[in-house]
């Protein structure tokens, strides 16, 4: 009766000192969804990059991952243009701390420039993000579909009829527009791109805007951007200063403005 006894303390010590069980819950699943359609010249593409990869190695970043209840967060990376690009896709991985955030970095660094891709599909963009997050085998208190870009989708499904769908189950998108060399059709036409997202692209509960004017303002936009995103505070700072007007959510369609083929 001893020796059982004994036997059963000792199974319960070795259950006690086991691993702990991954429960798969996370503060945030992110996705980022990155623009790489031709209207993106090289130099816009690689600030971009060097953006995303220099915020995620900020320590800022990864404290606002540790602030969180579960203390980590689950990201994606993909690029798109009139479709996604495949083969730019890191997977899904953990971040908990400065140093899986550096192995990310890492990883994004690592993937060759694209770019110069044909058309903009936004509603592409979103419902591909939309799928990466509904067959993710983990549980994020909030998950949150992040799209950059410099112009209106233009081609695929209207980005309302995605944007819409993505919201209804729950996800939040956030934008990212580009004006450091705006066009004629988003500075003339629809009041700026910027605009166009707040009204036709984002959604979701604290959902934001925040634009980039300049280059000089790429990295530290980004790394506002994720720090809001990872943090969920309020991000009215971002759109405060959106002057509520309507837009047309089918100006880049109606335009067709032919892109070349990759």
């Amino acid at each position: 009766m001893l020796g059982n006894l004994a036997l059963s303390l000792c199974l319960g010590c070795q259950f006690l000192a086991g691993p702990a069980v991954d429960t798969g819950r996370v503060d945030v699943e992110l996705v980022l969804a990155v623009d790489a359609s031709n209207s993106m010249d090289q130099e816009e593409f690689a600030m971009q990059r060097a953006g995303y990869v220099l915020a995620l190695r900020d320590p800022a970043f990864a404290q606002a991952v540790l602030a969180g209840a579960e203390g980590r967060i689950a990201i994606t990376y993909f690029e798109w243009s009139g479709s996604v690009r495949r083969e730019s896709i890191v997977p899904w991985q953990i971040v908990d701390g400065a140093e899986s955030a550096s192995i990310f970095a890492d990883k994004l660094e690592a993937q060759p420039l694209g770019g110069s891709g044909g058309g903009t599909s936004i509603s592409d963009a979103v419902a591909f993000g939309v799928s990466l997050l509904e067959k993710s085998a983990l549980t994020g208190a909030r998950r949150v579909i992040d799209i950059s870009g410099d112009g209106p989708n233009n081609t695929g499904k209207p980005v309302m009829a995605a944007r819409d769908a993505a919201v209804s189950r729950g996800i939040i998108i956030n934008g990212l527009p580009i004006l450091i060399r705006p066009s004629q059709t988003s500075a003339k036409l629809f009041g700026g791109l910027d605009l166009y997202y707040s009204n036709c692209v984002t959604g979701g509960p604290g959902s934001f805007v925040l634009p980039i004017h300049d280059a000089s303002e790429f990295i530290t936009a980004i790394r506002h951007k994720l720090i809001l995103e990872v943090s969920g505070l309020s991000a009215q700072e971002a759109t405060k200063s959106l002057v509520a007007a309507p837009s047309d959510c089918l100006i880049g369609e109606n335009l067709r403005l032919p892109y070349p083929e990759p």
